[in-house]
Formats: structure tokens, C-alpha cells, sequence
């Protein structure tokens, strides 16, 4: 890593993070062509080719947010990231810090999880997958959306600016 300051994140890194949101509330929105495959499959029936698509797509989206992923983490690596607002109480960056660790993890296990139950057949990772770690990414996206609000609205910061005008 540089020894230079960051002061906001890279384009590269805004435009990563803004595709993985695009692409998490594809899936978390829109999860019925898989989540239709998946009751059909596992009836012993066989899917359309309108339904296998459907699937496909929740699965592309998926090994694209494991691929946006892992970029995201190099950046972080080698661009580095702004320091934390100094102004924010001590409790509230080890939060921070634990949400973005989190969403992190979650961005790589779901992925990773989906892939072992759709192409492997790993079907005692579904319920991890579509019911216990989805669960846990919308409250964790949640927290780090109310995160990003208290930063702009009560301790008037510039953290979201950083992450999207730079």
C-alpha cells in the first residue's frame, strides 16, 4: 500500500461499489426464476428452458458479484481506502469496520455457497445460502445504509461523498 493519504476512494473503487449494488439488489430483489427452479428441481421436475435461463441469470449475476468482489478487495489492498472521521465515537468505527468485514464476507459466501448448491449440487448449502446468509446481507446492508445517513445527515461528514462523487 501507499504512503500516501487517501482522502476518497479511487474511481475505480465508487464504480465497483456502486456495480455491486446494482448487482446485490438484482439478486436480492429478484430471486424468483432461481428460487422457482429450486422448488421445481427439487420435486424431481424438470425445467423449462424459459426456468434453466431464469436460474442462469441469478447465477451470472451471482459469479459476477464473487468476481466484483475479489477486484474490489485488491483495490482496497493496493489503492487503500480514506481514513475513518475522527469525529465519530470510538464504538461507531469498530462497527463500521465490523459491517464492512461483514458485507465483505457475505459478498464472497453467498457467491461461493450459490455456486456449491446450483453447479455442484451442494443442496444442503440452500438454506444457508438463500434463507440464513441473505438474511444476514439485507441486515447488514441495511446497517451500513443508516451508517452512511447518520454520516451525511448527523455528524455531517463527507463519507458518502467519498463513495460517490469523490
Amino acid at each position: 500500500m501507499n504512503d500516501r493519504v487517501v482522502v476518497s476512494y479511487s474511481l475505480s473503487q465508487r464504480f465497483l461499489h456502486w456495480a455491486t449494488v446494482l448487482l446485490v439488489l438484482y439478486n436480492l430483489l429478484l430471486p424468483d426464476g432461481m428460487n422457482a427452479w429450486y422448488r421445481l428441481v427439487r420435486r424431481g421436475g424438470t425445467p423449462s428452458p424459459e426456468q434453466i435461463a431464469s436460474a442462469n441469470i441469478h447465477a451470472y449475476v451471482g459469479i459476477a458479484i464473487l468476481l466484483v468482489t475479489v477486484v474490489r478487495l485488491c483495490l482496497r489492498f493496493v489503492q487503500g481506502v480514506p481514513p475513518e472521521s475522527a469525529d465519530e465515537p470510538a464504538i461507531f468505527r469498530l462497527a463500521a469496520r465490523l459491517a464492512h468485514a461483514s458485507l465483505y464476507l457475505l459478498l464472497l459466501a453467498l457467491p461461493v455457497s450459490g455456486i456449491a448448491v446450483y453447479y455442484l449440487g451442494a443442496e444442503a448449502l440452500g438454506s444457508l445460502h438463500a434463507d440464513v446468509l441473505k438474511l444476514i446481507l439485507w441486515v447488514v446492508v441495511v446497517a451500513h445504509v443508516l451508517g452512511a445517513l447518520v454520516h451525511q445527515f448527523y455528524w455531517k461528514t463527507d463519507v458518502l461523498r467519498r463513495m460517490t462523487v469523490g
